[in-house]
């Protein structure tokens, strides 16, 4: 890691007064900024973007978390109006300026996590970017992890950073109404929305642009035209956007996770954690979550000092669905308890935002992630306060300090008690005189509260089995300690060190010589904890009741029995590897339902089927567009394997190192013949469809009579898949030598 995430204190200048940043420690770069406009909720921050961007001469480039070209930017119908839905506002943005590109770079997320997400598997379908409107996914990171950095970039002049993603489901005015008929998300309307965003200029702009470039490249592996700096028309902040500061210093951090051969960087923790001992009379606090362990570390310790600050937290009442509400909301409600529980000084308040007429089982979407300090401090970004994103996710915030400057302190206040005006629905001068009044901003909210839109304490949390907080951590994770786990286990990890490592040996760029390792403790105690975890899910939760014996094997006869029941198994493969579902899940109630002969051929064909759809479907895409999905990796190792087509096909079946789709399209791609393709894919794949086979009918066997459970066979089989896995990934890694080799060989000829 790149930082220290101790309760160190912050460092201090050569006249000895604090300055709180320090680049590579707990920011990337302090830049300053000329203007600063703290934009609050939806309305505010697209209106905000529309203009901006209509400014835009050369360059717009937008990092997203999810983005949505139906997205409505405004509600003008009069004529002449700019376009309303994003999609068509950025081509009609090219249209107007030939100069101008646009560059969109979207996490790459699971399909199976994408049901309200915009579908863009294959280009052609939904909206279509124009020519010089680029659009990329970004599939560098974690298993399980995401990018999550929210920035907009506009000819490196004028910038946005903070929580807002261009997409659908965050417009909303600061009123916050319990019903507004233009919060719809098509037929379906959503609950109010609370973000906010900070907008930039100057060194400040160009140093996020910095940032954009980064990752472009990173996950393209293309280099992103730079912005000409000398431009006939000088940059103007568009008139009507606000402005709130002017002439600030301001830090931006990241949180990059750890990957193979990459350090991570801990920025965003280690400022938290700076800015929370700095602290002297008050912490305001917006954020989606409150999980994250370290933060509060740093919390609890300030509450146990006598003269310590208060301590204000905003968070939503409910979670988003019945996985949130048994991960984040019980960790957030177990890390509530602790603070309260430190709090023996009466300085910790945390309250969620109300607002009558809503439905019961619906609340105010709180989604910013801020964090204000004595009027001094002020943060806002893409961070949420979970674990993830102090080491996870890919993350960007942006920090003012008002460094004693008398105008950026009123400002930053003025700010502060806009905030909560909004929520207790008073005015920013009438919050300001409460807090004056009452000496607290817990005093002032408890004055103001019980309006028509206000703030409500959280109620105390009850208390969880700590077995069911540790089941809920595996959806926190801090590191990515999985993506290490799989990459030292797994057959592609073993290939891709062995291919780093000959690079660096060649003294390609970037080259670190990693080689095979074997898993450490840390790792091995993380397998055994998700172990457990799962055994607490089983034993705390109504699941051992509901799939019982009886019942499962009831559901199977009943599906069996259907004369639509072969058919089904047999085509649901193919959506299976699309999403990335687990197959063997698919082959295991194919053979409980129809036996392991049946069960087999089932399985088998269905694979079969799915392998062909993915061939033809890289017959039909360019080279180019095939070799971005499938990666460097894949397409190296495909390259080295041509020429034994039967061969390579069922080593990549057998160690897997790419999804069972991407594989298929990318031997299509680089010309390996059908038949060799699909007698490569069925042998490849016959071991574990056939010990997919022998675990389905061990577990009909469990269902029906336990006694019956051949334990030795199930060994002989994982023994067996073992040995067959080392023995193909060691043939891979001796072509890729001897690829390496004749390749050396050329060179020194």
């Amino acid at each position: 890691m790149n930082a220290q995430t101790s309760l160190s204190a912050p460092p201090t200048s050569e006249a000895g007064a604090p300055f709180l940043f320090s680049p590579g420690r707990n920011c990337t770069v302090v830049a300053h900024a000329s203007r600063v406009g703290l934009l609050v909720d939806g309305e505010e921050y697209f209106r905000a973007f529309s203009l901006a961007a209509e400014r835009a001469r050369q360059s717009i480039v937008i990092l997203a978390w999810d983005f949505n070209s139906a997205t409505p930017l405004h509600f003008d119908d009069r004529p002449g109006a700019a376009p309303a839905q994003l999609g068509d506002f950025l081509n009609w943005l090219v249209r107007r300026r030939r100069g101008l590109r646009i560059n969109i770079l979207e996490w790459d997320y699971p399909l199976v996590f994408g049901a309200d997400r915009e579908f863009r598997l294959f280009q052609g379908f939904g909206w279509r970017p124009r020519r010089r409107v680029r659009f990329a996914q970004d599939n560098t990171h974690p298993i399980s992890g995401s990018h999550h950095q929210k920035i907009v970039v506009i000819d490196d002049a004028m910038a946005f950073v903070g929580g807002f993603d261009l997409t659908v489901r965050r417009w909303d005015t600061c009123a916050h109404a319990a019903h507004d008929d233009r919060r719809r998300c098509g037929d379906v309307a959503y609950p109010p929305f609370h973000d906010t965003m900070m907008a930039v200029d100057g060194e400040a702009a160009r140093e996020l642009g910095k940032i954009a470039r980064v990752r472009w490249r990173a996950a393209t592996g293309r280099d992103m035209p730079a912005v000409r700096q000398a431009s006939p028309e000088p940059w103007s902040w568009p008139d009507t956007v606000r402005v709130d500061l002017h002439d600030v210093t301001l830090a931006l951090s990241r949180t990059m996770p750890e990957m193979p051969s990459v350090a991570g960087i801990t920025e965003i923790e280690t400022l938290y954690l700076d800015m929370i001992a700095s602290a002297r009379r008050r912490i305001y606090i917006e954020n989606q979550y409150f999980t994250a362990q370290r933060i509060g570390d740093a919390l609890a310790a300030r509450l146990a000092e006598p003269d310590g600050p208060e301590i204000v937290v905003l968070v939503r009442l409910f979670s988003h669905g019945w996985l949130e509400e048994h991960t984040m909301h019980v960790l957030r409600r177990r890390l509530v308890q602790r603070l309260r529980k430190a709090d023996v000084h009466g300085r910790f308040h945390v309250y969620y935002p109300h607002v009558d007429k809503l439905a019961a089982d619906l609340c105010i979407d709180l989604h910013s992630k801020l964090m204000i300090v004595d009027d001094e401090l002020l943060r806002i970004g893409s961070a949420n306060l979970s674990n993830r994103s102090m080491g996870m996710d890919s993350e960007c915030d942006a920090t003012i300090a008002a460094r004693g400057d008398p105008q950026a302190v009123a400002a930053i206040r003025h700010f502060r008690n806009r905030l909560l005006g909004e929520h207790l629905d008073a005015r920013p001068e009438t919050v300001d005189v409460a807090v004056e009044e009452h000496g607290s901003l817990h005093g002032a909210i408890e004055a103001l509260a019980g309006r028509r839109r206000t703030l409500r304490a959280l109620e105390e949390p009850p208390d969880w089995p700590e077995a069911v907080v540790d089941l809920a951590s595996i959806g926190d994770p801090e590191r990515p300690v999985v993506e290490h786990v799989f990459d030292d286990f797994s057959p592609e990890g073993f290939i891709t060190h062995r291919i780093e490592s000959e690079d660096a040996k060649r003294g390609a760029p970037g080259g670190r010589g990693v080689i095979f390792m074997r898993p450490d403790a840390p790792k091995l105690l993380a397998f055994v904890l998700l172990i457990a975890a799962l055994t607490a899910l089983w034993r705390y939760t109504p699941l051992a009741d509901w799939i019982d014996a009886s019942r499962v094997s009831g559901w199977a006869q009943a599906f069996a029995s259907r004369w639509w029941a072969p058919l089904l198994i047999l085509i649901a493969y193919t959506p299976a590897c699309v999403v990335m579902f687990p197959r063997p899940l698919i082959t295991l109630a194919a053979v409980v339902a129809f036996g392991p002969q049946l069960g087999f051929v089932y399985a088998i064909s269905g694979i079969l089927v799915a392998a062909l759809a993915s061939y033809l479907a890289g017959l039909g895409l360019p080279r180019r567009e095939v070799q971005k999905l499938g990666g460097k990796r894949l397409f190296k190792l495909a390259e080295i394997l041509r020429r034994r087509s039967l061969s390579a096909m069922m080593a990549l079946r057998l160690v897997p190192v790419a999804p069972f789709v991407v594989v298929g399209m990318c031997a299509a791609a680089i010309g390996i013949r059908v038949q060799p393709f699909l007698f490569g894919t069925l042998f490849g794949m016959l071991p574990g469809t056939l010990a997919t086979t022998v675990f389905g009918d061990q577990l009909a066997a469990l269902l029906d009579d336990p006694a019956r459970v051949n334990y030795g066979i199930i060994v002989a089989i994982v023994v067996l898949l073992a040995l067959t896995s080392l023995i193909v990934r060691r043939w891979l890694a001796k072509q890729q030598r001897i690829h390496n080799d004749a390749k050396a060989g050329e060179r020194t000829g």
